[in-house]
């Protein structure tokens, strides 16, 4: 009767613990893969990617070239590529578009937009902000002979990225990446928002994408929204901000 009684018990605890096992949530996503957006590469990520690595997270900042969404696009998908395992995406302004397109990659599990475009089917993406306000950032761009566009460095610092130190919003205008305009015809031919959960950070101070077209876009993808009193670059004036959503995505998404 004893071991008849230990055994039981046994064979309880054992199945105790199992269901136990089998509740355990998934480990967070560790594999993090970020864009930039226009005017930009990827060292706008350099202070979140910081976070990132100090909290055990592998983050990949893609160089896209901002010669033609087709190259943008390219560039995504090859940095996706070489991600061994599961995979948050994260697009900042124009890499909002790049990840709308890519992140259908069976890798990617979840979504996150840094104040970014989040363009459907159809929507070419220059003329989706026409129903709201002119950016003030974008009242006197520079674009040469070839078609690529630059900020002035007035612009940038007092519109682009208006909650940086004046100094360091001066780097950002010195190293700004121009982008060709033809980019912003694009029609995106996948919309992976529609298929994958989203989150979306709104910059309530943003002067290059209008906070009312952000709070669009993240209502529309259903999007876990956060709202930030910063400009277009909160990746540099509040990258802790910006990291703990990445950080909740990895932790959520499921995979």
């Amino acid at each position: 009767m004893k071991t008849f009684t230990s055994i039981a018990a046994a064979v309880i605890a054992c199945s105790f613990a199992a269901g136990h096992a089998q509740a355990a949530p998934a480990a967070p996503v560790k594999n993090i893969v970020l864009v930039h957006g226009a005017f930009a590469d990827g060292s706008s990520w350099a202070k979140v990617i910081r976070i990132l690595q100090a909290r055990g997270y592998h983050a990949t900042a893609v160089q896209i070239p901002l010669t033609s969404f087709a190259d943008d696009v390219a560039a995504t998908n090859r940095a996706l590529a070489a991600q061994t395992g599961p995979v948050i995406l994260v697009g900042h302004s124009w890499g909002g578009a790049v990840i709308t397109e890519t992140g259908v990659d069976p890798k990617v599990v979840g979504l996150v937009y840094v104040a970014a475009f989040g363009p459907d089917t159809g929507e070419v993406v220059g003329d989706i902000g026409k129903a709201y306000p002119p950016p003030p950032a974008f009242t006197a761009p520079i674009v040469d002979k070839e078609g690529f566009m630059t900020l002035p460095t007035d612009a940038v610092v007092k519109h682009f990225a208006s909650d940086l130190p004046p100094d360091e919003a001066r780097v950002v205008a010195a190293t700004q990446g121009p982008v060709n305009v033809s980019a912003f015809a694009t029609k995106v031919s996948n919309v992976a928002w529609k298929t994958k959960p989203s989150w979306y950070i709104v910059s309530k101070l943003d002067g290059a994408i209008a906070p009312d077209e952000e709070r669009f876009f993240a209502k529309r993808m259903k999007a876990t929204t956060t709202e930030l009193a910063t400009s277009h670059v909160p990746m540099l004036s509040k990258p802790n901000d910006v990291a703990a959503v990445i950080m909740d995505a990895a932790a959520k998404a499921p995979h």
